[in-house]
């Protein structure tokens, strides 16, 4: 890859390499990785053999930017910030996320926060749902299912980010603004956005306050999960890390992983809200494939079945009882 390309020049790049891990660690290649749609992503190949990854939070480049400034739904999931905070939390807590070997918001090589983390040589966890690795999925799902409880065991009286805790969530709010925005652009949807919203409301109505929060991922399908060479799931894209509703987890855990969600599965959780969020997920992954689709996102053909699919999906709730 021409380095012209990258965030950090040549010259940047590997001052920055010699400042963690000394001189021996001259960058040969780096490789921009596609499918953030967050933050850009690059893979750094040094000369003796050793691989890292470099992450960028630029704004500019951030499919979601428009909620991010307007305090929308993504704005919960973005920023160095919350990546430096998710990291150390969940390695204290002893569940596997890549290591964080630097990190930098004082923007002396770069005009954005920049993170080196261990570069996890591994395959996402869809690939073990093929029958091909039927041998290895009670390893694999069983070794996340307590790694996933182990989050959600932990609680706090507090919903939202670790260290900035609120009082009580604000259930339908997002969901409004996704549905508003999906009802634009998706003439199925905009037929029937009265009855949508109307479903919205109904469904938040049944939820009771609680007063106990666990630790989420917040968008834990098995594109953010990577399994290594000792089959030892790694935990990534971790920014959206926080308290909240399990049921939020566990909702979109069931929606991503469909048989597979048997191994994380628990039996204590709230009915109501598992129903409320997976509905609220279907109009967010609607709304969501829309902006992507809207926004120069490189797979259209993915953006556009997502929303089409989730579209159908909220759809079906109407008549719900």
């Amino acid at each position: 890859m021409d380095f012209e390309a990258c965030h950090l020049d040549r010259v940047q790049l590997q001052e920055a390499m010699h400042d963690v891990f000394g001189a021996d660690y001259v960058v040969r290649h780096v490789e921009r990785m596609h499918g953030g749609a967050q933050k850009v992503v690059y893979r750094i190949i040094c000369s003796n053999g050793f691989t890292c990854i470099l992450y960028v939070w630029d704004l500019g480049m951030n499919y979601f930017q428009e909620d991010i400034v307007n305090g929308g739904l993504h704005q919960a999931s973005y920023g160095s910030d919350r990546f430096e905070t998710n990291n150390k939390l969940l390695t204290e807590l002893g569940i596997r996320t890549p290591a964080l070997y630097e990190f930098s918001r004082d923007r002396l090589l770069c005009p954005y926060d920049y993170a080196l983390v261990e570069y996890v040589d591994g395959l996402k966890a869809e690939v073990y749902f093929q029958p091909a690795q039927a041998s290895l999925q009670d390893k694999v799902f069983e070794q996340l299912g307590d790694m996933l409880r182990t989050m959600h065991g932990l609680r706090r009286p507090g919903y939202g980010a670790a260290d900035k805790p609120e009082p009580a969530p604000k259930y339908c709010h997002h969901g409004k603004v996704q549905l508003a925005y999906a009802a634009q652009h998706m003439e199925t949807i905009g037929r029937e956005q009265d009855q949508l919203l109307y479903k919205l409301d109904e469904l938040a109505s049944r939820i009771r306050p609680r007063r106990q929060f666990g630790l989420i991922h917040g968008e834990l399908g098995p594109d953010h999960v990577l399994v290594n060479g000792q089959l030892e799931p790694y935990l990534i894209d971790i920014e959206g890390a926080m308290f909240f509703d399990i049921e939020q987890e566990h909702s979109f855990l069931e929606l991503r992983f469909g048989d597979y969600y048997r191994y994380l599965k628990r039996d204590d959780l709230d009915q109501d809200r598992m129903i409320f969020y997976r509905y609220h997920h279907h109009i967010s992954l609607t709304s969501g494939g829309l902006k992507l689709l809207h926004r120069g996102f490189p797979n259209r053909q993915f953006a556009e079945q997502l929303a089409a699919y989730h579209a159908r999906c909220a759809l079906s709730f109407i008549d719900r009882k």
